[in-house]
């Protein structure tokens, strides 16, 4: 990576490079803000976006990330349900003071704390899928497999 990338995408690469992984952060010339966008800009399913959500976990204010299929909507009760965890939503400065991202760029690892993670399952009907990596041009292609391994999160039904 050179000084004209971003402090926050030489982060995720510097990340992913400790780890003795071979993934690389790729630039887009478009926008990847919205999984829509994203899909569009590399050319896959919306389903491939691994799209990152911060919440706030109402019982210790906690941030916890939810790492979503691009195709499907959260639902707050369904990760109730199936962890005991009451999310509500988390503001920009939260997320950013968090993460040490800002939205739309998000990635599902290299954060400034640590996140409780979890992984929609239907990421893992694909053989990779594309996270954002610091900003909103910036994605890498990762399997679902890597993806858990390097978030230690776990596999929580999750969609609507």
């Amino acid at each position: 990576m050179n000084d004209k990338i971003s402090d926050s995408v030489q982060r995720v690469q510097a990340f992913l490079s400790e780890r003795g992984t071979e993934l690389v952060v790729q630039l887009l010339s478009s926008t990847t803000r919205t999984a829509v966008e994203a899909a569009a800009a590399l050319g896959c399913k919306e389903a491939q976006i691994a799209k990152s959500l911060v919440f706030r976990d109402d019982a210790t204010g906690e941030a916890v990330l939810v790492v979503a299929s691009g195709a499907n909507r959260v639902s707050l009760e369904k990760i109730c349900r199936e962890t005991g965890i009451s999310l509500g939503k988390a503001d920009a400065n939260f997320v950013r003071e968090m993460t040490g991202f800002a939205i739309g760029g998000i990635p599902p690892f290299a954060h400034v704390s640590q996140l409780r993670t979890m992984l929609d399952p239907d990421l893992q009907q694909f053989d990779s899928v594309w996270a954002a990596a610091g900003s909103p041009f910036a994605v890498i292609q990762i399997s679902p497999d890597d993806l858990e391994r390097l978030t230690g999160a776990t596999w929580v039904e999750l969609a609507e």
